[in-house]
């Protein structure tokens, strides 16, 4: 049975930076020189289970993340794994609910970062002490229980539990097929982002897009906006590797580099590539901006969408009213955990919108599986494509796979989210092994950028 009486005794807090700017994993028109970095949770019991959760980052600043960590995990020592998910929309609003905390980040920015990394690590002790993963902990809750995990305050003119509980019981019509489908990892296929980095060169970007394509992708992503001339060659390039054939689908992500006219000027001079959607346009915090985008760029057959950077349901709810999203990208960290991802995944439901989450970081694959899997299942009901980026995996206990162009679907209890201890000794900073030694030095004593 269970054990429902662990108490949460204490938290343990850690800052992983891995030097992935070194050789331009994860670089775009915003972000030349990401060093994908957690902002790490390790929630500890009265017994032999701990909880883990991580937010992602990319380098300087981690170390904040990790301080506004310890402020919330903080609140929920001295509490049992009982009391805390009878109700864990009052457990999530308790969490939010620091005022002195709110003051600086209500819902949003740095403390919202650090309560996904808390959030999600109790999420993970829960599903441990259940002995299921994170997907079919939520998959085996009744509508009325997924329901009670989420805070409607806010959006309640949008969706009201009452909604909520409907659309979950008409969407459990079809499920036990869905689940077979979930079970055979028949579920979530997969699109990749490997070869579309904007420090890479341009052999190697057409060897990772033949790599990847052997490996069953027909879905590629390239980022955008570093300059005219140079993204049409990029692309063509592309194209010349993966075809125009209507099995394999271009998408393109500009980070946010343009303003609202730019979006519009530059991606009509990218139209000849037939790209599926532009991402991240402009500043995510534009809703109206993103529609006047959005209804420019209609009838030019490019869609849009955005959300790695939006940072609560409240915003993505304006998003949908105001129309400004064809793919709604919801961030396994950048929103509060679990419980608000539910609550999106809702808004997303009734206002018709595929989810498409961000996953271009280390651990977000890994969480991500796991929600694009609860949509499909309990929620949409409709299969959507999820990225892959295949860098860091191997420093997790359990890490996410793709498979003829599925996520294989992970059946370890918890959240998929543990890292090895080892990539700690390596990359924890500043002590690790890594940022002691001479390798370190291009990263430490460079330029900020």
């Amino acid at each position: 049975m269970p054990n429902y009486n662990l108490k949460i005794t204490g938290f343990e807090v850690k800052d992983a930076r891995f030097p992935t700017s070194l050789e331009g994993d994860g670089s775009d028109a915003m972000n030349p020189a990401c060093d994908y970095s957690a902002g790490y949770c390790i929630l500890k019991t009265d017994g032999e289970l701990v909880g883990h959760g991580m937010t992602f980052t990319i380098g300087r600043g981690t170390d904040i993340v990790c301080m506004a960590i310890k402020y919330l995990a903080a609140r929920l020592v001295g509490k049992s794994l009982d009391e805390l998910v009878e109700d864990m929309g009052k457990t999530w609003r308790h969490l939010v609910s620091d005022s002195q905390l709110r003051w600086i980040g209500p819902e949003k920015g740095v403390i919202h970062l650090a309560l996904g990394a808390v959030v999600n690590a109790l999420w993970d002790l829960w599903a441990r002490v259940e002995g299921k993963p994170v997907w079919k902990l939520v998959g085996d809750m009744t509508p009325e229980e997924i329901v009670r995990c989420i805070d409607f305050r806010y959006i309640l003119d949008a969706i009201t539990p009452e909604e909520a509980i409907q659309m979950l019981t008409d969407a459990r019509e079809g499920r036990e097929e869905r689940l077979r489908e979930v079970e055979e990892s028949r579920a979530v296929p997969a699109y990749t982002t490997s070869a579309g980095w904007l420090g890479y060169s341009e052999q190697k970007m057409q060897e990772l897009l033949k790599a990847t394509m052997a490996e069953g992708f027909n879905h590629f992503k390239f980022k955008v906006g570093g300059g005219l001339d140079a993204d049409r060659r990029r692309l063509s390039l592309a194209r010349d590797v993966i075809g125009y054939d209507k099995g394999n689908v271009l998408m393109v992500d500009a980070n946010q580099v343009w303003s609202v006219p730019e979006a519009i000027e530059y991606m009509a001079q990218l139209k000849d590539f037939k790209p599926l959607f532009i991402e991240e346009p402009t500043s995510p915090d534009d809703i109206l901006g993103h529609a006047a985008i959005r209804k420019a760029l209609q009838p030019l057959g490019i869609k849009v969408a955005t959300g790695e950077h939006v940072q609560n349901r409240v915003m993505f709810k304006q998003l949908l009213q105001a129309g400004s999203i064809d793919f709604c990208q919801i961030d396994a960290c950048r929103l509060g955990g679990v419980n608000e991802v539910l609550a999106v995944l809702l808004l997303a439901k009734k206002f018709n919108v595929p989810v498409v989450p961000h996953s271009g970081g280390i651990g977000l694959p890994e969480y991500t599986q796991h929600l694009s899997t609860i949509d499909y299942l309990c929620v949409s009901g409709k299969k959507s494509i999820l990225e892959y980026v295949d860098h860091l995996h191997e420093h997790f206990l359990h890490p996410s796979r793709v498979e003829k162009g599925y996520f294989v679907t992970p059946m370890e209890a918890g959240y998929s989210i543990e890292m090895k201890e080892n990539a700690f000794e390596e990359f924890e900073f500043p002590g690790g092994k890594f940022w002691k030694s001479d390798a370190a030095k291009p990263i430490l004593e460079g330029p900020f950028i």
